[in-house]
């Protein structure tokens, strides 16, 4: 086979696994084709084993690339086509965007624990304060709305009541009137806290034993694990089509 000859071989294979091609790809495939082969193969891998259907695949994809911590933009609409192509609704795709919009949370879920380190170092608080009617019923209601409560929560509760009810009412509305399975649900929130610009290993494990108590598999969670895995390649999309260009350059002058 002639360098020419594999370089479409790759071309070809990539097409019919990944689905896309344009500029950023044809920057890749022109500098090193290798290694758009072997990232093809990577990217791959989920599908092939098929433990996620499609479309939970694709929604995996767009809660990835659509997170606020990473808002990687360029491929959400592919994700979206693909996903309605393979039988999702418009409305569990917007169940998956509401699911990624609770990722904002994190700000409390990582910043209470601190501001409660910092009174008892101040001696500004001396322990957790017992919970009134009012924060009881809110937890009563998270839990059942959200289907588990964790003490990763308590302080928030206790601080805060009134912005943890607030909270609580935006991030049941997936779980109050959504179509996808709890499960998926949970799948996303793995996807997002385990992809590399976020890794908040807090949720992760949580979302984890959840997805689990819904009847998932160590091999779905691997596959949505595997899906995030790949944003990696956005650096050598996003920098391989300047390569190009600069070098082109350098070689007129």
């Amino acid at each position: 086979m002639t360098s020419a000859e594999r370089r479409d071989e790759i071309k070809a294979e990539f097409e019919s696994l990944h689905g896309d091609w344009d500029e950023s790809w044809e920057a890749v495939h022109e500098l090193d084709p290798e290694f758009l082969h072997a990232f093809a193969r990577f990217h791959a891998v989920p599908a092939r084993k098929g433990d996620l259907e499609p479309k939970v695949q694709e929604f995996v994809r767009i809660v990835v690339d659509a997170n606020a911590t990473h808002l990687y933009t360029r491929d959400v609409r592919g994700h979206i086509r693909r996903a309605l192509d393979a039988g999702a609704t418009p409305a569990e795709v917007m169940e998956v965007l509401e699911c990624a919009a609770t990722v904002g949370i994190h700000a409390m879920n990582v910043g209470v624990p601190v501001l409660v380190d910092v009174m008892e170092e101040l001696g500004l608080r001396e322990g957790p304060a017992p919970l009134d009617e009012y924060q009881e019923r809110l937890k009563a209601e998270f839990t059942e709305n959200r289907g588990y409560w964790n003490p990763t929560w308590d302080e928030m509760l206790e601080l805060d009541p009134e912005a943890f009810e607030a909270y609580t009412d935006f991030s049941s509305v997936p779980w109050k009137n959504g179509a996808l399975d709890p499960k998926i649900k949970e799948f996303l929130y793995i996807a997002f806290d385990t992809a590399a610009t976020h890794l908040y290993t807090t949720g992760l494990r949580l979302h984890i034993v959840n997805a689990i108590g819904y009847g998932a598999t160590p091999r779905e969670i691997l596959a949505v694990m595997e899906i995030a895995s790949t944003i990696g390649m956005q650096t050598v999309r996003e920098a391989a089509p300047l390569l190009v260009e600069e070098a082109r350059r350098s070689a007129e002058r």
